[in-house]
């Protein structure tokens, strides 16, 4: 690789633990906000490959067998977004975050939401100060980089509504001022689909805030042998020694941010989103924000695949994840048992891709 060019440490030779160095000082670096952004150059992207891969791999090492659940979380941190992840007990949701947040080098908290958890004790609370005659602001857990919701849906409406803003805005209010959170900021929130006693349903306008919902999943006959035949490990998370940190992940952000769409594939995804409203059975089609929120994985996942465009696979493969939770289906879709999955299969067969010609 050129002397310019992005490079990268321990993807060989060095042990699996290595950190990921930023690009050269002399590489190619995102322009400013005020210019016209230039599209991501393959060299970047070769790098943000690299590095991509080296994060997932190290996750890889205490979620055994799920590499493409992996790419999916690592997809909606650098795409700066949030993650819900629903499935039965056992399957490695808690393990997959703590997997992510020891992978890198900034801060993260654990939030067990229960029904007794108040807003306060997540954003934080303004207490006074009598010795020096004032009130300060004690922040919550929800100021740090990674933030695991575990249970969300056993928290009242209240407390759970006190994510919307941190997770839209990226700042908290409270006593009328505004308290930034650090950068990257990702929460990634978890609920069990079984036992629906003494919880609370996250209303549409909350799942709208995730940018991805998934599920792990049970592991394979390979990966639960594996698993089976290391028991004496307790907890493989906490094995994982980070590698990278907050300026890595920020700067895949922006490679992401210049990954070049085509207009057909705008289009594509708009004609998406106008037939998903028309599909039988379907009370809310996919919205604007849920347009946005496709684009930016496909950019994403195109830059992890080492390509500077996006291609119709990338958001045929991404389709699922970001519209499981934001098609919202009527009351005959249960009676008949059609699920979402069946109308999202049905809206990617309805909709023809443009070609591509890359």
């Amino acid at each position: 690789m050129s002397e310019s060019g992005p490079t990268m440490t321990g993807m060989s030779s060095e042990p699996a633990t290595q950190p990921i160095t930023q690009p050269a000082a002399g590489a190619p670096r995102p322009t400013p906000a005020t210019a016209a952004p230039a599209l991501a150059t393959a060299e970047q992207v070769a790098w943000f490959r690299e590095a991509f891969d080296h994060i997932t791999d190290n996750i890889g090492k205490a979620v055994l067998g799920k590499r493409h659940v992996i790419r999916l979380t690592l997809t909606c941190l650098v795409s700066e977004g949030h993650l819900l992840i629903e499935d039965f007990p056992g399957t490695g949701k808690t393990m997959l975050a703590r997997g992510l947040a020891n992978s890198l080098s900034g801060t993260h908290a654990r939030i067990q939401f229960t029904p007794d958890l108040l807003p306060s004790d997540i954003t934080g609370v303004t207490v006074y100060d009598q010795g020096h005659n004032r009130f300060e602001f004690h922040p919550g857990p929800v100021f740090h980089q990674l933030v695991l919701a575990d249970e969300i849906n056993r928290a009242s409406p209240k407390t759970q509504a006190a994510l919307l803003e941190v997770m839209e805005e990226g700042q908290v209010t409270v006593d009328g001022v505004a308290h930034g959170v650090p950068r990257p900021f990702m929460v990634i929130a978890t609920q069990n689909p079984i036992e629906q006693a003494g919880t609370y349903r996250l209303p549409e306008a909350q799942l709208d805030r995730f940018l991805m919902k998934t599920s792990v999943g049970y592991p394979d006959a390979e990966a639960t042998e594996e698993l089976l035949m290391s028991s004496g490990i307790r907890d493989r998370a906490a094995q994982l020694a980070p590698v990278a940190d907050s300026a890595i992940v920020q700067e895949m952000s922006q490679i992401a941010d210049r990954v070049y769409v085509d207009r057909a594939l705008i289009s594509y995804v708009r004609e998406l989103a106008e037939a998903s409203r028309e599909l039988p059975h379907v009370r809310l089609g996919l919205s604007a924000r849920g347009c946005l929120a496709l684009i930016r994985v496909a950019k994403a996942w195109a830059a992890a695949d080492g390509r500077t465009h996006v291609v119709p696979q990338d958001v045929a493969t991404l389709a699922a994840p970001v519209l499981c939770h934001r098609l919202i289906l009527d009351a005959e879709a249960a009676f008949r048992g059609v699920t979402v999955d069946d109308v999202i299969a049905q809206l990617m067969s309805a909709v023809p891709a443009p070609l591509d010609r890359a």
